[in-house]
């Protein structure tokens, strides 16, 4: 797993930018509207995701357009799926012992 994703989306702000481009890409003056910031502001904040890899920016006119790039959500999902799989083992064992406190199962 990248530590650079890690940091990027550490950022409150940065990580309110990725759920906005979750919904459609968009560009630099419409992200700064939404999340109240100014636009160098949002312009920093989108640089250090494009270097952590997580958007690419489109050219259009005299507007560039930000969108994500699924790859690296793609490789934090597949790391994150080990520690889903762990807790769900663990949460499944303790649903079973609550059922055999409140005397739905017997012990095994």
């Amino acid at each position: 797993m990248n530590v650079q994703t890690f940091r990027a989306l550490s950022e409150p702000n940065r990580l309110a930018i990725v759920e906005l481009l979750l919904e459609e890409s968009l560009p630099v003056g419409k992200i700064a509207d939404k999340l109240d910031l100014n636009q160098p502001q949002t312009s920093k904040h989108l640089r250090a995701l494009s270097e952590a890899g997580l958007v690419e920016m489109q050219p259009i006119a005299n507007r560039r357009i930000y969108k994500l790039k699924p790859e690296p959500l793609q490789e934090l999902d597949k790391w994150l799926e080990s520690y889903r799989q762990t807790w769900d083992s663990r949460m499944d064992r303790l649903d079973d012992y609550l059922d055999v406190l409140q005397g739905k199962k017997p012990l095994n």
